[in-house]
């Protein structure tokens, strides 16, 4: 009991004091339980165990074949949770200070050219079952490729982010913490269009006596706005519409497309940065590794010597 006490604990506090999104408490409540589970089964607990019990689960996380991002991000909720209960006094010492993570393997995002990207958006203008479906979709692809929001920033996206035809459209991401991105021309017009159908749906609402949405893309469901999900397979089937292949698209490739583009095109990396919300330049960088191998490739194909 005590184990669940203090994992409930930590819970409330990521969420209270850092602003941790639901999804993220659900993945440390599981990789948690998982690490608890295994202190069980060797009759310890989170108030007990020692260095040397976080580098065995370690070692057994490894021989489960879990991968390094998946290890290293367990790691980080085990520190994080000790953290938390030597500040709270819960604990008079933190186990896992000290301990290393097996890192993350440094792959290249995926992307899609700006040809594939064009394809989509086009495909978009047609995806729908009524022409309001297809406006909503429009929108939805205009605003992802236009701003490089993740999945999660767009379907929730408030209505008052986008009165009024903006020119930037303010973000709130993770933690809580707002930026505001500029819209492309074709992205405003999708919006302002997109809108003022908008606007006709729920008058008709209010006119049966339903509540407004706050959300920008209203929905039916519980959450009470589109579903990550659902525009995931949302942007699958567009992409079999458009020609692209659906094995390439998802919505993160359509965010790395928003900065592999723009950074091609000569735009500051520090402005990507902000646009995407990265905390960190170092995670922005990764994408000057996708243009070297992208100029690579080019010398290999176009190169005269480079058949030798």
């Amino acid at each position: 009991m005590n184990d669940i006490y203090w994992i409930s604990a930590f819970l409330e506090a990521q969420a209270a004091e850092r602003g941790a999104a639901h999804n993220t408490q659900l993945a440390y409540a599981r990789d948690l339980r998982d690490y608890t589970e295994w202190l069980s089964a060797r009759e310890h607990s989170l108030s007990d165990a020692s260095r040397k019990d976080v580098e065995d689960y370690l070692i057994y996380a490894d021989a489960q074949g879990l991968s390094r991002a998946t290890r290293a991000r367990r790691l980080s909720a085990i520190k994080q949770l000790y953290r938390f209960t030597f500040e709270e006094g819960l604990r008079t010492d933190n186990p896992a200070i000290q301990i290393s993570g097996p890192g993350r393997d440094k792959r290249l995002p995926k992307t899609l050219s700006i040809e594939e990207v064009d394809l989509l958006l086009d495909a978009a203008t047609r995806y729908g079952r009524n022409r309001d479906d297809c406006l909503r979709n429009t929108c939805l692809m205009q605003l992802l490729y236009a701003t490089g929001m993740r999945v999660s920033e767009l379907v929730s996206l408030p209505l008052g982010a986008a009165k009024g035809d903006p020119r930037m459209l303010l973000i709130r991401g993770k933690g809580g913490k707002e930026r505001m991105v500029p819209l492309s021309p074709p992205a405003r017009e999708a919006l302002r269009l997109w809108l003022a159908t908008r606007e006709e749906r729920e008058a008709a609402n209010r006119a049966k006596g339903k509540p407004p949405s706050p959300y920008l893309f209203a929905s039916r469901g519980k959450a009470g706005h589109l579903t990550r999900h659902a525009f995931y397979v949302m942007i699958k089937e567009i992409a079999v519409a458009g020609g692209v292949s659906p094995s390439k698209v998802t919505p993160h490739t359509l965010r790395h497309a928003f900065a592999t583009h723009l950074l091609a095109n000569g735009a500051d990396l520090r402005a990507i940065q902000t646009f995407l919300g990265h905390a960190d330049i170092a995670t922005t960088e990764i994408y000057t590794h996708v243009l070297e191998e992208r100029l690579r490739e080019l010398v290999l194909e176009h190169h005269p010597m480079a058949n030798d």
